[in-house]
């Protein structure tokens, strides 16, 4: 698709009502608002995929290598029966001649966490003709944009947690925590793009994935390769077709093969296809002496129910259940009582939990457990699209606003701030520059260029080439340092 297609329909009418004689719109992004309560910074992240993806190759494939005639006759095709006028394209055609969009684009780098209400990057036509084409590509870069860095500052929020209780239960295996928060969500989420683009953020902070395209998506856009160093990994699990396929009669005998078919290794096992109470008191037992002597963890995995309950325990008049799946396992396998006196499961055996995980049970989950004696670093969690398809491009109120304009050689700094909002929506006015203030990002407004140009914000994009070609293991250290 022609990418000049890929915009809210009513850009098509801006360039001829801004004012005659408008040569340059400078606007920025900046997320305004956040709505989840304890979070106030977000990561930066998706801007390289952005330009790579489609501001270089899609506008070279499908615009500008395209015969002018062809392109032209296209779009005029589209905008002329959609809007029922005879549109006029010199502009397009113009675009189309000069072979190259003319945009500068200057940001952040990547995988900075930037305090709400703070700019992460800015557009700026680079011709003055063209002063069209900054804010019409305001609906492709929120499009692309805004998942990425709300799935990164969502997992950034559970890398925290999970950090803050492997410090206080088992502080001797913190690097566990980055396999700790395991991304389950690609089959909920709402496209194959939305899925890498949300599986890249959740990839920021951790590296267990069951998202398998963002292995070659971060090759295509940030620099890695899977063969020299770990991008995201994951082990061989069962689902519960596999469970059902062996019969209810004898699961303990699915359980047996899987542990035969695979003598080594993390083994993970959907445990609740019927019952996960008989699996963890009787089958269990009885494949103790394999389990132990298998090169490897046996992983169990109940996939229903409360996640909370399930794993902790609660009050319930059946014993079992209310001792639930860890300490269950502690019983049978025992383990160790770390220098913190926290109880750490055996190495052989192991528990993760994939359903309708939130921050808040995440974080009930590893109080409960620390309550109980046991080491948060005891269970992994599977974090769906329960977690991040349930975001909109408002999670954080993130906006492309226009605060600085010249007509007919006049620069205006020009700003929102409505009179019926609580003051969400106001923008900032004129050139931006952004600085560190003890090491906190904060900007001005209202700034000369001079000023502009002296800020934290660097070119990563001007006249169709990408100047800051960045990779994955240095935006991961900004991010987790």
């Amino acid at each position: 698709m022609n990418p000049l297609l890929l915009t809210d329909g009513y850009k098509l009418g801006h360039r001829e009502q801004y004012p005659a004689g408008t040569t340059l719109v400078y606007s920025n992004w900046t997320p305004r608002k956040s709505r989840i309560e304890g979070v106030n910074s977000v990561v930066f992240f998706g801007l390289q995929y952005l330009i790579k993806e489609y501001l270089i190759k899609r506008f070279n494939q499908n615009f500008f290598d395209q015969p002018k005639e062809d392109i032209v006759a296209e779009y005029k095709k589209y905008v002329d029966h959609y809007l029922g006028v005879d549109y006029n394209t010199s502009h397009i055609e113009d675009l189309h001649d000069l072979g190259y969009l003319p945009i500068e684009i200057k940001a952040l780098p990547e995988g900075t966490e930037v305090p709400i209400r703070v700019p992460m990057f800015t557009l700026v036509n680079t011709k003055p003709e063209f002063f069209w084409l900054t804010n019409y590509l305001e609906t492709l870069l929120s499009n692309i944009i805004w998942q990425p860095c709300t799935s990164a500052t969502i997992a950034k929020q559970y890398r925290k947690i999970l950090n803050k209780y492997a410090s206080e239960t088992d502080k001797n295996n913190l690097e566990f925590v980055t396999w700790q928060g395991h991304d389950f969500s690609m089959r909920g989420m709402s496209g194959t793009e939305s899925s890498i683009l949300s599986g890249m953020g959740h990839a920021l902070a951790f590296s267990g994935s069951d998202t398998l395209p963002v292995a070659k998506a971060f090759e295509t856009f940030y620099n890695t390769d899977v063969t020299k160093e770990l991008v995201i990994g994951s082990v061989n699990a069962t689902e519960h077709s596999v469970m059902c396929a062996g019969s209810k009669d004898d699961e303990i005998g699915t359980f047996r093969r899987l542990l035969e078919t695979y003598p080594t290794g993390i083994l993970s096992v959907v445990s609740d296809t019927w019952d996960l109470w008989k699996v963890l008191t009787e089958y269990l037992p009885k494949l103790k002496k394999e389990i132990l002597e298998r090169e490897g963890k046996l992983v169990i995995r109940p996939d229903s129910g409360d996640p909370v309950d399930i794993i902790c325990g609660c009050e319930h008049e059946n014993p079992v259940v209310s001792k639930g799946v860890i300490e269950l396992l502690w019983n049978e396998f025992g383990g160790t009582v770390n220098d913190q006196g926290y109880k750490v499961l055996n190495s052989k055996i192991g528990a993760i939990y994939g359903d309708s995980i939130t921050i808040e049970r995440a974080t009930q989950i590893c109080e409960r457990l620390k309550e109980k004696g046991f080491a948060s670093t005891n269970v992994v969690l599977g974090i769906g699209s329960f977690t991040y398809q349930y975001n909109t491009r408002d999670t954080f109120g993130f906006a492309m606003k226009a605060t600085y304009v010249e007509v007919n050689g006049e620069g205006r700094e020009i700003f929102k701030d409505p009179i019926t909002d609580d003051g969400t929506k106001k923008s900032a006015k004129g050139l931006i520059q952004l600085y560190s203030d003890n090491g906190q990002i904060k900007y001005k407004d209202e700034v000369s260029r001079e000023e502009e140009d002296e800020g934290l914000l660097q070119k990563v994009f001007v006249d169709g080439k990408l100047i800051i070609d960045d990779n994955l293991m240095k935006i991961r250290e900004r991010l987790l340092g």
